[in-house]
């Protein structure tokens, strides 16, 4: 039996927003859609156009709430880069950087539905 990573979902409030984000931000596109014939909802899955791996973005039409529950945000996604520095630079412009460890030479940005993504340097 074997099995391979496919997707990471979260769930965002307001679709398009999060979709522009993740590609300015991680230059992740759109690789496939799904959408529920009654609309009820709908699926968006962005890839890195490197690996296999995908972001699935998960827009629900009757979710009442206005924000989803994060706890202590301990789940987090993760990329590398191979250049922290200019990360740092385009991501500080965004202001979305939200936590930095500059010992361990990591940092932490939050998409705009208050996920958080670490980068790490290229090993």
């Amino acid at each position: 039996m074997n099995f391979q990573f496919a997707h990471y979902n979260y769930n965002v409030k307001n679709l398009e927003t999060s979709i522009q984000f993740y590609e300015k931000a991680l230059g992740l596109k759109e690789v496939r859609r799904k959408e529920a014939k009654d609309g009820s909802f709908i699926l968006v899955y962005l890839g890195d156009g490197k690996t296999g791996f995908q972001l699935e973005l998960t827009w629900l039409r009757d979710w009442e709430k206005d924000h989803y529950d994060l706890g202590d945000n301990e789940i987090h996604l993760a990329f590398t880069t191979d250049n922290m520095e200019e990360a740092h630079r385009k991501h500080e412009e965004m202001n979305c950087i939200c936590y930095e460890n500059p010992k361990m030479g990591i940092y932490f940005i939050s998409d705009p539905d208050g996920y958080w993504i670490e980068i790490v340097p290229e090993k």
